[in-house]
């Protein structure tokens, strides 16, 4: 009979094979109430999973992560029951959770409306009071097929077909709606209670531009109505910072249907771009890399002998000139071996670190393009380091505190670190590994730095550090990166000549600091909400006249700005000054001077911030004074 070791250690010895709804009972009537789903090892289950031997089980709540992912893909099923209660002929595909929600593609007529989602999220709150249990089945393949064939539902009969035939095929049922799913699921859909519908748009099945386009419906789910209403207060507080929105206020950028998920920088949004690349270049330099410049379009067999055309195909663009294929790089890393490659290494050139702002190209699916945040051309600060294993410590912990320092200056201080460890299909041994991820765990221990496990994520050739932001209305960003890889030197033959004079293959460490300029210039808009620190504004300072008269001091005054490295401009515009200085508050300029005939005569200036706060008249010495002490503050210098 069996014996169920509890988290903490303890013991629970059953007469008879019991579920996990019954365990949580024999610990309490609270835990049985909140119970949401079990965890047998590494394994989830539903409550009803029938534990007939020893097993060591953790009750999963909505105080889990893992409980949260249930609630949310079981809010998916109950969107996709809704549907099919209001509109039966509608037929339902995928329905994955995502972050902070979930979505449900389906096959319909005609295009789903507001009002559609409206009716929608009412019928789901309606079969959630319905409190329907949820009951999992085990089916073959010929009976998943014929049971979905009869309820005319033709993707799931294709999404079957397309399924390994040695996989265990399950079916969720809650009252009268039947979806293919692995679960785990909620006991009830009473439990359902904090959701919100979101939007809807096109997609294609598969994901895939050549096939038929598809309906999604996105919502949001928590474990009750306070975590929601807090996110979508989250979420407007998002809508007001949206990036594409701030570049038109600002004058950053636009993008246009000739050049789809490319940007056309405009003065304004290239000065934030110079000012960011200038910053990591500073900072790679400081770290001792060497920076290199590769070519855009490179031959399509070193992408086939790194192993990118394999992994990353379907996402490179190609070219053919003289009778050969070239591909347009979608990363720097091969060229980089190549640079390694020229000339003999010996181990005493390592660590050989490089670094480039590599200018690459994705072809992303036109739905998935947003804004800065994703694009298909787009600039690194890719950099690798070739190193022996005995360096990789030392490396590790130098590129560790660089990115933690460079966030910092920022403006962000929330640095969530994650370390990914060995997936199940890897190349190298269990030595290797255990060394490569000891290596990077040391890193992190050394610089006194506490980090998540993500076991399983790490990539085929190595694991990684992941670093992630807070900002400040709670989303998370991935940034940097700082990946060990043992195989594409390896493949690419690049080799170094070690102490003993034997050849050895040298560790190849990918890192990012920011990942992609363009996209962390997005996170950086959307953190300030448009009103960046004054050593990152594009503008910031604006001189104003109040009449034609003051136009030459201002002039003056602007130049004399300039001079001391300030990036200031003058209007001039024979406008109302209240009209100037709305104008340039909402363009988030931190800094508005205005001269009129009191301020010529005493050669001083009227300050004012983007704030509206009022700081008197004073000369431009003593602003430039002040504007210089704002930023040294910041821990910057221009």
């Amino acid at each position: 009979m069996p014996v169920v070791t509890l988290p903490d250690g303890s013991k629970k010895n059953f007469d008879n094979p019991v579920t996990v709804a019954e365990v949580a009972a024999s610990i309490g009537a609270g835990l049985a109430k909140a119970a949401l789903a079990g965890k047998i090892g590494d394994k989830l289950v539903d409550t009803f999973h029938v534990i007939n031997e020893d097993a060591d089980l953790r009750i999963i709540t909505d105080r889990d992560a893992e409980g949260l992912e249930i609630i949310r893909h079981s809010t998916a099923h109950l969107l996709a029951h809704a549907v099919k209660t209001l509109f039966p002929e509608a037929q339902v595909t995928i329905g994955p959770v995502i972050e902070n929600g979930f979505y449900y593609d389906f096959s319909f007529a005609r295009p789903f409306s507001v009002e559609d989602l409206a009716k929608i999220e009412a019928k789901m709150a309606e079969i959630a009071g319905q409190n329907y249990s949820v009951s999992r089945r085990v089916v073959s393949r010929n009976e998943a097929i014929e049971f979905f064939r009869n309820m005319g539902e033709e993707y799931k009969v294709r999404i079957i077909q397309d399924i390994p035939e040695d996989e265990t095929l399950t079916i969720y049922q809650q009252g009268d709606f039947a979806d293919l799913c692995r679960g785990p699921h909620v006991p009830a859909t009473g439990i359902l209670k904090a959701f919100k519908l979101t939007k809807v748009s096109g997609a294609y099945w598969r994901g895939d531009s050549n096939n038929e386009m598809l309906q999604r419906i996105y919502g949001t789910a928590w474990k009750d109505k306070k975590s929601l209403d807090e996110y979508l207060k989250n979420l407007e507080e998002a809508e007001k910072r949206d990036h594409r929105k701030l570049a038109k206020t600002m004058d950053l950028f636009h993008m246009q249907e000739e050049a789809p998920g490319m940007i056309f920088w405009h003065p304004n949004g290239w000065t934030i771009y110079r000012i960011i690349r200038d910053y990591i270049s500073k900072k790679i330099s400081d770290g001792g890399y060497e920076e290199v410049v590769t070519p855009q379009i490179v031959d399509l067999e070193l992408w086939k002998k790194s192993g990118h055309w394999a992994n990353f195909g379907e996402e490179m663009f190609t070219v053919e000139a003289d009778d050969r294929k070239f591909a347009v790089k979608p990363m720097s890393c091969p060229c980089h071996v190549q640079i390694f490659k020229q000339g003999l290494k010996s181990y005493r050139d390592l660590p050989m670190r490089l670094a480039e702002f590599g200018c690459v190209h994705r072809n992303e699916l036109t739905g998935a393009m947003h804004g800065l945040m994703r694009v298909r051309q787009l600039t690194q600060d890719d950099g690798h380091i070739f190193c022996t294993d005995e360096q990789i410590q030392q490396e590790a912990s130098k590129f560790i505190q660089s990115v933690i320092d460079t966030y910092r200056d920022f403006g962000f201080n929330n640095i969530i670190l994650k370390l990914a460890t060995r997936p199940d299909k890897r190349i190298g041994s269990d030595e290797l590994w255990d060394h490569a991820e000891g290596a990077l765990a040391d890193s992190l221990k050394g610089l006194g730095l506490e980090y998540e496990i993500k076991p399983g994520e790490g990539a085929f050739y190595g694991p990684k550090i992941e670093f992630h932001l807070k900002d400040c209305i709670g989303r998370m960003w991935q940034c940097g990166t700082l990946q060990l890889d043992y195989a594409q030197p390896a493949r690419l033959e690049a080799y170094y000549i070690a102490e003993d004079g034997s050849k050895k293959v040298p560790v190849m460490l990918h890192r990012a600091i920011v990942g992609s300029i363009e996209r962390f210039m997005g996170i950086l808009l959307e953190h300030y909400a448009g009103r960046m620190p004054v050593w990152l504004t594009p503008i910031q300072v604006m001189v104003m006249n109040i009449t034609d008269k003051q136009a030459d001091f201002v002039s003056e005054m602007t130049e004399e700005l300039r001079k001391h490295g300030l990036r200031a401009k003058s209007d001039l515009r024979n406008e109302k000054i209240g009209f100037k200085i709305r104008e340039h508050t909402l363009e988030h300029i931190p800094y508005l001077l205005v001269a009129g005939d009191r301020e010529v005569e005493s050669r001083t200036v009227s300050v004012r911030t983007q704030d509206g706060k009022d700081l008197g008249t004073m000369p431009v010495d003593a602003f430039i004074a002040l504007i210089k002490a704002e930023i040294a503050r910041l821990g910057r210098t221009e």
